[in-house]
């Protein structure tokens, strides 16, 4: 029983839903967004209302109610209020900035690196340590977010690294404190 899958979703006023061809279209005052639906799961709208239906009573088609049922509530939060994820870069001397298309970090590499800004995603630095990701796909988001994060992730010795605002990182004692000499 997916719980999430029978709860109807209340389309805003200034948000319009198309369902042509097993995929649905989102749009709304920040921009567009669609998604291929599963031959699984059905979509109905009736007045205000968007009603997700299963096939069938599958284990699968049940974790999959509940799946796009809410994918197309993160759509239409997207095309009204949109999403926002942000990062801190901790080092010393680590810095970004923004130049057009890309992303430019200095990450005490022997290098710069330079990540290419995929379309749909405004990438902010209000300050050089600290990077904030904007977008109407909370996936896309999500995905660019770990992308970045991955050119360096945070090392558990000193904390130097790209990691999540708000993220813990658990340090680890040296190698010299540890066995107590």
């Amino acid at each position: 029983m997916s719980r999430i899958g029978k709860k109807p979703v209340i389309i805003p006023k200034d948000v319009k839903i198309e369902v042509k061809d097993r995929e649905v279209f989102v749009q709304g005052p920040k921009g567009k967004l669609s998604r291929k639906l599963t031959d699984r799961i059905n979509i109905e709208i009736k007045d205000d209302q968007l009603l997700v239906t299963r096939v069938a009573d599958t284990k699968v088609d049940k974790s999959m109610h509940g799946l796009y049922r809410a994918l197309i509530v993160n759509m239409i939060k997207g095309v009204t209020e949109g999403y926002l994820k942000e990062l801190e870069i901790i080092g010393v001397g680590f810095k970004a900035a923004v130049a057009g298309d890309k992303l430019n970090l200095a990450l005490g590499f022997s290098h710069p690196v330079n990540f290419a800004i995929p379309a749909g995603i405004k990438i902010e630095t209000p300050k050089p340590t600290q990077l904030v990701i904007r977008g109407i796909d909370k996936e896309l988001i999500g995905e660019v977010a770990t992308e970045i994060r991955a050119i360096y992730p945070p090392e558990p010795y000193k904390g130097k690294g790209i990691r999540f605002a708000g993220e813990h990182v658990k340090k680890k004692i040296g190698k010299a404190q540890a066995t107590g000499k």
